[in-house]
């Protein structure tokens, strides 16, 4: 009789806490990302976003709690989980000093075998990021997108399982973009795992089969894009931007079936009816007026709120 043999999650937290002298950066956070998933952890800025990723790398230890990657305990094989991990820090820890192959060819030697491959043909990591053509340019010739693009490259030298993704493309154009999203789709038809952390929610949207969102160190929703949006908001959202003369006018009573907010001179009114939505279209002439689907953002403010954090 056979055996089958489970294949391990690609990281599982159990009720993790960290603290840094009085501030809680994680608060018995759990989480579990199956293999070959693209999940998202999404957050105000303080939630403990970067705090996770430290940990899942080992680089800092977590007072309670305990914490899996690749079916290894971190951060007791921590050096081991990082031979078998890809991470794309938030901002590009590329050598100037050297060219954009020099890049791939030096970071490949700190990984032995696993980096061999890289090592002896960095051609088709070129390729993939698209800098054939910059194959010998320094890293102050290149566009911002160019370097997201590289850091990519470069954290895929050691054939890694997981790829850990820190904002990963952060100031960069719409084109840029859209070509950094195609690179990592090609990652998770692969059979990659990637964990993303992001403050763009339409590439959370558009990227992950699952997110969490996390605030003041816990997590409070966890669950695919489109199940969080179809159980947190209304299927309808109207925003409204009212001239200066109705600046101060008083923020009009919600009815049944639609819920307002108001933020400087906009005013935002959800709602599940077609009917009711259509008729907040007609009634604002004279404002700017968009119509649409409520989407993850409108999830992400109802859950953390619109305060700003530093």
């Amino acid at each position: 009789m056979s055996m089958t043999v489970a294949t391990p999650l690609a990281i599982d937290l159990r009720e993790v806490s960290k603290s840094f002298g009085d501030f809680f950066a994680l608060r018995d956070l759990s989480l579990q990302v199956r293999p070959g998933e693209c999940f998202g952890l999404l957050g105000p800025n303080g939630a403990g976003k970067s705090t996770t990723l430290r940990l899942l790398l080992g680089l800092t230890q977590p007072d309670v709690g305990q914490i899996h990657v690749l079916g290894l305990p971190v951060p007791g094989r921590a050096l081991e989980v990082r031979a078998r991990v890809g991470v794309v820090p938030q901002h590009d820890a590329l050598d100037p000093d050297f060219t954009v192959v020099e890049n791939l060819i030096v970071f490949a030697r700190y990984f032995g075998e696993r980096g061999a491959a890289a090592l002896r043909d960095p051609a088709p990591l070129l390729e993939f990021a698209g800098l054939t053509h910059k194959r010998d340019a320094r890293i102050g010739e290149l566009s911002g997108g160019m370097r997201r693009r590289l850091s990519l490259a470069r954290a895929l030298v050691n054939d890694p399982e997981l790829l850990l993704l820190d904002e990963p493309t952060t100031g960069l154009d719409p084109q840029a973009r859209h070509l950094i999203w195609e690179r990592l789709r090609r990652q998770l038809a692969s059979g990659r795992t990637i964990l993303l952390t992001t403050h763009f929610l339409e590439e959370a949207e558009r990227l992950c089969d699952r997110v969490a969102i996390v605030d003041h160190g816990r997590c409070i929703a966890l669950d695919r894009p489109q199940t969080l949006i179809s159980t947190h908001v209304e299927r309808h959202v109207i925003e409204i931007s009212r001239p200066p003369q109705l600046a101060d006018a008083p923020v009009p009573v919600a009815r049944a079936g639609e819920r307002i907010e108001q933020i400087g001179d906009l005013l935002y009114v959800y709602t599940n009816d077609a009917a009711l939505a259509d008729q907040w279209v007609r009634d604002s002439d004279g404002c700017r007026v968009l119509r649409r689907a409520g989407n993850l953002d409108d999830v992400f403010l109802k859950l953390t709120g619109r305060d700003l954090r530093d």
